[in-house]
């Protein structure tokens, strides 16, 4: 039986937050990702391969087999929520949380519990729909896929929903947050079918991980 795994990984904070915990399962790469323009990076493990791709692609590439495990955040999994796929472990990397924010100068007056009707920029639609809806809130969404930040700083929506860490960017263009939707972490996910073929060296691979994380 194939125990090669392929682990789809994106660029940027995952990436280089996760590279520690592979180390830790006795998994390296191969090659540096910041100085290698390949998409399919080989590691020291000679049964594990990465690959390297847009953050809001891995839940594709897991839930239709390129790849057999990945790690996505919790916000781009809510997202896309239909994808078939077990979500075994929260790796607690990628830290941050999901909120609602608008210019201070709004805010100074503002109290969400007396919203009727708000306009949303985000790059999460269906998070800020479901989240509006349960409280009852009439809400025009609009998909943006830069920086949210600007949005209210033109007019082009009241308000913004997007991930916040330290909150320097949004302060720095005159935002605060106002609501809170949710915590975000960083989950691995797992294609069903590669559980079912590869299940021992998934299962080796998640209790090393789990060693590693305290969970």
């Amino acid at each position: 039986m194939n125990d090669s795994l392929t682990i789809a990984l994106s660029k940027g904070r995952i990436l280089e937050e996760s590279i520690p915990l592979f180390a830790a399962a006795g998994i390296e790469l191969a090659e540096d990702p910041d100085k290698s323009r390949k998409l399919i990076l080989p590691s020291t493990d000679p049964q594990v391969r990465f690959l390297v791709i847009r953050a809001s692609d891995v839940p594709t590439y897991v839930s239709w087999g390129a790849a057999d495990l990945g790690i996505a955040g919790k916000d781009v999994l809510l997202e896309q929520e239909n994808l078939a796929l077990y979500e075994p472990l929260d790796l607690r990397i990628g830290v941050c949380r999901m909120s609602v924010a608008e210019p201070a100068a709004l805010a100074a007056g503002d109290r969400p519990e007396s919203w009727e009707r708000v306009r949303i920029a985000t790059k999460y639609p269906k998070i800020t729909k479901r989240f509006f809806q349960a409280r009852g809130i009439q809400t025009e969404i609009i998909k943006l896929y830069g920086s949210m930040e600007l949005a209210p700083l033109v007019g082009l929506a009241d308000r913004i929903v997007d991930l916040v860490s330290t909150g320097r960017t949004l302060r720095e263009n005159g935002l605060v947050e106002v609501e809170e939707i949710m915590p975000i972490s960083s989950r691995l996910v797992v294609n069903p079918a590669a559980m079912k073929r590869k299940g021992k060296a998934i299962e080796d691979l998640i209790r090393k991980l789990e060693a590693e994380i305290g969970q």
